[in-house]
């Protein structure tokens, strides 16, 4: 049962985190169509194990932060602060998108799509105060724990989530082009209020602690 909620909870958080149109997957599926799905998938395969120790990486500080009760207060009330001026933001003042047919990264070179999706996996910082933020409150809610059984088994779903968002980008890009284009239309909405969502939930829990 600890295996299956840890390995669901990294699956789901790297679902939700990777399935919004983004530099790596569009550009996965842009070499798919451009090159072939075999060329795409060794892009894919070089973003997982960056995406692999990125994970591991963030549960580790996550790990540390969990154990200083005043630091993780201390990030809830700074994340309250962010979340909610990204709330407002996103549902208020940012401009609007750029289409997909513009968001992918146009790669030349045909000899290297491991290292490149290694690349461009690395330069995205996102991950890690992603999966830090995600640990620590599911463990604040007792769904997840930071022994070394539960962070490989959160790790792992967050690599197998990953390549299926990235597998479906690849393989069914061409169909969802006119979906994918709708919510990037309408991300900045999307966005708001996700972040909004989680700006309560935040609030909740600094609510909480103090009283």
């Amino acid at each position: 049962m600890t295996f299956f909620i840890s390995f669901l909870s990294g699956f789901t958080a790297a679902v939700i985190g990777i399935f919004p149109p983004g530099l790596i997957n569009m550009t996965a599926a842009k070499t798919s169509v451009n090159d072939g799905r075999n060329r795409a998938m060794l892009f894919v395969f070089g973003a997982l194990v960056i995406i692999f120790f990125q994970t591991y990486i963030s549960l580790l500080f996550a790990q540390y932060i969990n154990k200083h009760n005043e630091v993780v207060v201390l990030l809830r009330e700074i994340g309250l602060i962010i979340f909610t001026a990204l709330s407002v933001y996103f549902l208020g003042f940012a401009k609007k998108p750029i289409s997909t047919h513009d968001t992918a990264l146009h790669i030349k070179s045909k000899k290297s799509r491991f290292f490149i999706g290694m690349l461009i996996s690395a330069i995205n910082f996102f991950p890690i105060p992603y999966y830090v933020f995600v640990s620590v409150t599911l463990a604040s809610f007792k769904i997840f724990s930071f022994d070394t059984f539960s962070i490989f088994n959160f790790v792992f779903g967050t690599v197998f989530g990953s390549f299926l968002v990235f597998y479906c980008y690849v393989v069914f890009f061409n169909r969802m082009k006119s979906k994918t284009d709708y919510f990037v239309s309408n991300m900045n909405a999307i966005i708001g209020i996700i972040t909004g969502i989680v700006a309560l939930i935040t609030l909740v829990n600094v609510l909480k602690y103090y009283y």
